[in-house]
């Protein structure tokens, strides 16, 4: 019998799930890592993957301007990486973003292999300037970024 997951918006309780499942992707280079005051600020941005009640990928959907969303923070758990948990993620982020009346969404990202698989094609960092002055001008790695900044138009 398969073993049923459940995809949810993110609660209180899973604050600390999110921050480790991101974290130990940030300790390997793959991510930027989130702080517990983050994720707290975040939190309604986020939806979890659950199975057996244990949060085993996360991902976040931000409005940044008017028709522009950032999908960010997706991490999915590396004993179920490659199973179809992330590409279902992205298609929930993409439909809520969708019903919030985005047009655009953008990642910032260190594997744009992935992001590739669902239309993002990459663009320079200079056409995200909202972007740059809401989040990263409190990153540590700014303004010497090496992540890849990637578009994807949705269906209207």
């Amino acid at each position: 019998m398969k073993e049923k997951i459940v995809i949810r918006k993110a609660n209180i309780k899973d604050a600390n799930e999110i921050r480790k499942l991101v974290n130990s992707f940030a300790s390997e280079g793959k991510m930027l890592p989130l702080s517990m005051n983050l994720v707290y600020e975040r939190l309604r941005d986020f939806t979890v993957i659950e199975k057996k009640g244990k949060i085993i990928g996360c991902g976040a959907l931000r409005i940044t301007w008017k028709t522009l969303g950032e999908i960010r923070s997706v991490a999915i758990s590396k004993n179920f990486q490659k199973k179809g948990y992330g590409k279902k993620l992205i298609e929930i982020l993409f439909k809520e973003a969708e019903e919030l009346g985005l047009e655009k969404i953008f990642v910032l990202t260190y594997i744009p292999e992935f992001f590739e698989k669902f239309g993002f094609e990459k663009i320079s960092k200079s056409k995200l300037p909202h972007k740059i002055w809401l989040d990263c001008i409190n990153c540590p790695k700014f303004p010497r970024c090496d992540e890849i900044a990637m578009m994807k138009k949705l269906k209207k």
